[in-house]
């Protein structure tokens, strides 16, 4: 049976109507059909209605009234946006601070209330579908657990990801398609493919802090590119770049950046094919959120745009699927053949059997409705986030309003040094991640990434509190000043 088959009825009513109430189709404020005019529309019992209307009050996304009904909650209080930062001149040589190492390593302590996740827990998951799938592909295929997986993945799991990708915008030969271990490994196939040590790499600035240790790894340069908070990549910053350095190739997140959550509009994504025509340079595009953001239009990439095959498309499922198949999969364009003989080289192939069960989930009926369920947990836990940063950070404090996605971006006031307030909160069992981390530079100091991801709990809200309590109390006593 696949997910239509076996999500609750209820659950596929609420992820319905939190979806209209995310893209603003179901205004805040208004006021939703009764649980028997529902229960009416959709031909359903009307405890099935209330039981829908009961998930979206604890998700906040709707309030009920007395004698009066159920209304879309109001929206949670507005807060200005992060400013975009000021262009760097040269690139820079990497050395990935031992703090990001710490924070967003996978050695943290067990009783420590973590917002360094940006991948969801266990818990919005169906991990009961997942297994299935593997169950499904291990007795149909038993016989690929004895023998050695194709290096480019299985050619009916590379089918099922060109079909994939017609949702992306792309038309992909699966001849091009190879399958992966997971989008870090694609990215680190395409920089191996296209570049030399000491070469210059362009990328977002804030980025993601694993970007910034594949970089050192492979001692690569990074030039960091201003990036607007909601638009992201500055196109023109990268033009002038280009003009004044030699850079092979750029690192770009188009949709739900990391830790920004910034999406590009689709005239600067074309816009950005083209240029990496026109100067020769290869644009490696990370698509791993597309499938979190909530509007359908900036689930189209850069790649859809390519015309010349200098866009290499990079992407997986474990922030929608199951982080535990490992798998992901990368379309390299004009260097397809050179990042495949990196690949037979370096690691051959993946599990057969889990790349036919990844491509059994990606094309069940009911995956759409899986994702809009995912998105519309993902979407209520986000607001309760903003809610708590409103009422308990210090005033002035600035924060990202991603259309999607697991992360904020917060930019404290100038005064606070987020470092310290690390530090401070480490004694309180809340580890949180200070903007350094995510710049070459070292600069964001004033700033903090949360993820709310992971095994998320109640006490995560708390702690959340606790943040803001004492960065507004440390601002008071003046007790941090940012060099």
């Amino acid at each position: 049976m696949d997910a239509a088959d076996t999500t609750p009825l209820y659950l596929q009513i609420a992820a319905q109507l939190a979806e209209l109430v995310r893209n603003g189709t179901l205004a805040r404020g208004e006021k939703l059909p009764s649980v028997r005019e529902l229960a009416r529309q959709r031909a359903v019992a009307q405890s099935t209605v209330v039981q829908a209307y009961h998930w979206l009050e604890d998700a906040r996304l709707i309030t009920a009234r007395p004698r009066s009904g159920f209304f879309v909650a109001a929206r949670p209080a507005s807060l200005p946006e992060p400013t975009t930062p000021r262009p760097l001149r040269r690139a820079r040589e990497v050395s990935v601070d031992w703090l990001g190492q710490r924070i967003l390593g996978r050695d943290q302590p067990a009783d420590m209330v973590s917002y360094s996740s940006g991948t969801p827990g266990p818990e919005l998951f169906n991990p009961d579908r997942v297994r299935r799938a593997v169950t499904r592909a291990a007795q149909r295929h038993r016989h690929l657990l004895c023998t050695y997986p194709s290096s480019s993945g299985h050619e009916e799991a590379r089918r099922a990801l060109a079909r994939y990708a017609v949702g992306l915008g792309c038309s992909l030969d699966p001849e091009n398609i190879v399958i992966t271990g997971g989008c870090m490994d694609s990215i680190v196939l395409c920089l191996r493919a296209v570049t030399q040590p000491g070469d210059i790499v362009a990328l977002e600035s804030p980025t993601h802090f694993s970007f910034l240790e594949v970089l050192q790894g492979l001692h690569l340069r990074a030039l960091e590119i201003p990036t607007h908070p909601r638009h992201g990549l500055s196109l023109d910053a990268l033009q002038l770049a280009l003009e004044t350095q030699p850079v092979k190739a750029v690192m770009v997140v188009p949709t739900l950046s990391n830790p920004l959550g910034s999406c590009m509009p689709q005239a600067e994504r074309r816009r950005l094919a083209h240029l990496a025509a026109r100067h020769g340079m290869a644009v490696i595009e990370d698509a791993i959120y597309n499938d979190l953001v909530e509007v359908d239009d900036l689930r189209r990439t850069v790649k859809s745009y390519d015309t010349t095959g200098h866009v290499m498309l990079c992407d997986s499922f474990s922030k929608t699927l199951a982080p535990g198949l490992r798998l992901g999969w990368v379309e390299a364009g004009r260097w397809s053949q050179a990042m495949r003989a990196i690949k037979d080289l370096q690691a051959g192939g993946q599990s057969a059997v889990l790349e036919l069960a990844l491509a059994d989930l990606i094309t069940q009926a009911g995956h759409a409705a899986s994702m809009r369920q995912l998105r519309a947990a993902v979407a209520a836990r986000m607001d309760a986030v903003r809610s708590v940063i409103a009422a308990h950070f210090p005033p002035g404090t600035r924060v990202s309003d991603p259309p999607g996605g697991l992360l904020l971006w917060l930019e404290l006031p100038r005064a606070l040094d987020s470092v310290l307030l690390h530090e401070a909160c480490l004694a309180d069992g809340l580890l949180i991640a200070p903007g350094t981390v995510f710049s070459a530079s070292g600069r964001f100091r004033n700033c903090l990434r949360i993820g709310v991801g992971g095994d998320w709990t109640p006490a995560h809200l708390q702690g959340l509190r606790t943040v803001g309590e004492t960065a507004t109390r440390m601002l008071r006593s003046g007790a941090m000043r940012v060099a």
